[in-house]
């Protein structure tokens, strides 16, 4: 049996080599310097940024083969999170589902690359960073030209529910109709990539996901382009505290700066926010 004298040796000798185990880890986590200072009772879980996503809309943010999380606004993300010392945790979730969650406190923000419009505006901390429009694209061995948007009328086109190239889509019809056109045949689907499935089955004639996603299904041979760059809005993320809102601007502000912010948005070849410094834009929450 092992005298008291052995086993408190052996038990010093164990704390000083755990000690020597987390001395780097500490250093570095005291080196980290953030940007800007979020307080843990602005987050959801201390240490960590959680964002909800939508992976189905490449290349801002989707899955490869091996299931891993890749677009750039994942690269966004994380660059984000860095720059405040905080770990990034994205939450898979679609989107109709995502405001409810942040109102639940479920998640910090929303990064799904969503349209800015004035409703959400007064319901969220929004933060533009970028602009989007809308393509029309058709199967690819289905080549479909179109002048402009009035010739869209009599199409079956499908589009992702609740999104600004819905409201964009229904717009055109109501503008349509009032001309005596035939109706626009929208039929909604839950996701982007819902919509594309149907265009592959025929049930559609032409989709309408936002431009970015558009230009890279046909990049990619998935899709013929009928009609490219329609409309145009920012795209924005969202919070539910207006301190981290602020945070992720001053971080957003100090990338443009430097130059991180061009090579990222020209990487993935999506359109850059001419209206800046960034900052939150609209009323949010009462």
């Amino acid at each position: 049996m092992l005298s008291f004298t052995r086993i408190r040796s052996a038990l010093a000798l164990a704390l000083i080599a755990g000690g020597a185990a987390f001395a780097p880890l500490s250093a570095s986590a005291q080196a980290c310097k953030p940007v800007v200072a979020v307080a843990p009772s602005e987050l959801v879980e201390a240490g960590k940024l959680t964002f909800t996503t939508n992976p189905t809309l490449p290349p801002m943010q989707y899955v490869d083969s091996t299931g891993k999380l890749l677009g750039m606004n994942i690269d966004l993300g994380d660059e984000i999170a860095r720059r405040l010392c905080l770990t990034m945790n994205f939450v898979r979730m679609d989107f109709q589902a995502q405001a409810p969650a942040l109102r639940g406190g479920r998640s910090d923000g929303i990064h799904t690359g969503m349209f800015w419009t004035e409703e959400r505006s007064k319901a969220m901390f929004l933060v533009p960073y970028g602009m989007t429009g809308l393509d029309l694209v058709a199967a690819p061995n289905r080549k479909i030209t179109l002048a402009s948007a009035d010739e869209i009328s009599g199409f079956a086109i499908g589009v992702e529910a609740d999104s600004y190239m819905e409201r964009w889509l229904r717009d055109r019809q109501k503008a349509n109709e009032a001309k005596g056109a035939k109706p626009i045949r929208i039929q909604a689907f839950p996701t982007t990539a819902d919509a594309m499935a149907a265009l592959r089955a025929g049930q559609v004639d032409l989709i309408a996901p936002p431009d970015y996603t558009g230009k890279d299904y046909v990049r990619k041979g998935q899709a013929s382009m009928a009609l490219a760059s329609q409309g145009g809005t920012p795209t924005a993320m969202a919070f539910r505290s207006r301190p981290l809102a602020e945070a992720i601007a001053t971080v957003l502000n100090g990338m443009a700066q430097d130059g991180t912010y061009d090579k990222l948005f020209d990487k993935y070849g999506v359109t850059k926010l001419a209206d800046r410094p960034f900052a939150i834009r609209g009323p949010g929450p009462n």
